[in-house]
């Protein structure tokens, strides 16, 4: 089972995937630059996928969450050093 902790990082890696790639399709498509279709077309592939790979991550950590609040499980202490 996945501590709030997890879920919290991985809704932070679905984030801030989005929000890189978001931003990276927006400047390639509204430069003015020589760059090839190739460039773009790879480039927004790989955005596709990077955001499909958000969504699964968001997706897990929805249902991670869901599960903990169903079972009502308090977080679990850390082990003190």
């Amino acid at each position: 089972m996945l501590r709030r902790t997890d879920v919290r990082v991985l809704f932070a890696m679905a984030a801030w995937t989005v929000f890189v790639w978001g931003t990276r399709i927006k400047n390639i498509l509204q430069n003015d630059d020589d760059r090839g279709t190739g460039f773009i077309v790879v480039h927004v592939v790989l955005a596709v996928i990077s955001v499909a790979f958000a969504v699964a991550i968001t997706r897990i950590a929805l249902r991670a969450r869901r599960t903990m609040a169903s079972a009502g499980t308090p977080e679990p202490e850390r082990e003190r050093v």
